[in-house]
């Protein structure tokens, strides 16, 4: 998708020198995908106390089975 937008020129360059890529498109692709991350995993956060985990369960028994 094109579009135009205007940046804060100083806000772009040190967010290039800390992400160092090439353009500005890769930046702005990067802060996307890095925002959605975040929220992801503040979706995931939320389910925390409401799953109830076998105490039972032994993950280092299914590491040894073969495919």
């Amino acid at each position: 998708m094109r579009t135009n937008i205007v940046l804060d020129e100083a806000l772009v360059a040190e967010a290039m020198r800390y992400a160092k890529v090439r353009s500005k498109r890769e930046l702005v692709d990067l802060a996307l995908r890095e925002f959605i991350a975040a929220h992801r995993r503040r979706d995931v956060s939320e389910l925390f106390g409401q799953v109830e985990i076998d105490p039972d369960y032994d993950y280092k028994a299914l590491r040894r089975e073969d495919p």
